[in-house]
């Protein structure tokens, strides 16, 4: 599927591209095989930016309906914030715009937002939810990741973890419950990720059902995800979590990331820095928001068979800036 449209004397095309996972990606909501995203390309006949999103079902989005969208979007990085929601689509469009600005500029995107240049950073791992046994099988095969972010949510999870931390004694562990987990059983999952020296716990509970959090003790950091999307949602959520996940495909692009870091941080949040499945023209610009981040969930070139061109370098755990070509 191609969609094209005109704006402001810029060309725009997006199209839906499909990546194969190297693996069954599995998380307590279902599985998939494959990461399907929208890319975005913006020119003016001499530079082009590029832009990447994610169409996210929970969020009610669809391929169909983000290319929808893009073609009445306007192409103007002010004009878009109001123009269209947060979302995948402002995100794609919004980043294709500040890559374009830089390309046409000859300035980088972190000068052009008055920040210093990308730099290398670490990124979490992620593990997909399995049996327990399956899941030490994969901590041990990715020792050189000292980072793990693991999927809980279901049943066993308790076993899950405890097999993980004995099989990387050494690794830090974020885990993501992905809205799984209820009031009942989160007592004793504090307990266990307390026990198995956990850094972070994400988004425990449902979306809408998380108050509870409020006067809750909680002996790990808790860190809001599918309950936070934008600036909006931040007085809320500094009530009731410790940190919050920044996802460009959740903020609308890297215009409203930025905004949402500076007010989350002015607000005493920690910041983590992450991803949906795709392509590292989707990672380029999410590592301008993570540089100063307490955690980065960046990996998800790392989980695909394929990548686009050209890509983001990779090292373990260790991801390298953008390429100029790549983006930014």
């Amino acid at each position: 599927m191609i969609a094209t449209q005109r704006s402001h004397g810029l060309d725009l095309s997006a199209e839906v591209l499909s990546y194969p996972l190297r693996s069954a990606f599995t998380i307590a909501r279902g599985s998939r095989t494959e990461a399907v995203v929208v890319a975005v390309s913006i020119t003016d006949g001499t530079a082009t930016g590029r832009g990447e999103c994610t169409p996210y079902a929970r969020y009610g989005e669809t391929p169909e309906s983000v290319l929808d969208a893009i073609t009445s979007a306007p192409l103007s990085r002010v004009e878009l914030q109001t123009a269209l929601p947060a979302g995948a689509a402002r995100n794609a469009v919004d980043c294709a715009l500040w890559d374009f600005a830089a390309k046409s500029s000859g300035h980088t995107v972190s000068a052009l937002a008055g920040l210093p240049a990308i730099d290398s950073r670490a990124t979490a791992y992620t593990l997909s939810l399995d049996t327990p046994d399956a899941m030490a099988r994969a901590a041990r095969a990715n020792t050189d990741k000292p980072i793990l972010k693991i999927k809980l949510g279901s049943p066993g999870d308790v076993e899950r973890l405890n097999a993980i931390r004995a099989a990387r004694p050494d690794a830090r562990i974020i885990v993501d419950a992905n809205e799984g987990w209820n009031l009942e059983i989160l007592p004793a999952m504090f307990a266990a990720a307390s026990g198995a020296r956990v850094d972070l716990i994400e988004q425990p509970l449902p979306a809408g059902r998380d108050d509870a959090l409020r006067d809750l003790p909680r002996p790990v950091p808790v860190c809001a995800d599918e309950s936070f999307h934008t600036r909006a949602d931040l007085a809320r959520i500094a009530t009731l979590y410790d940190a919050v996940n920044i996802k460009l495909d959740k903020t609308g692009g890297l215009t409203e990331a930025l905004a949402v870091r500076r007010q989350a941080q002015a607000l005493g949040l920690r910041i983590m820095v992450g991803c949906m499945l795709g392509s590292s023209l989707a990672m380029a610009p999410a590592m301008l928001v993570a540089q100063d981040a307490d955690w980065i969930d960046l990996d998800g070139p790392l989980l695909l068979a394929a990548d686009t061109a050209p890509p983001i370098g990779y090292r373990g755990a260790t991801m390298f800036p953008p390429s100029p070509e790549l983006w930014g």
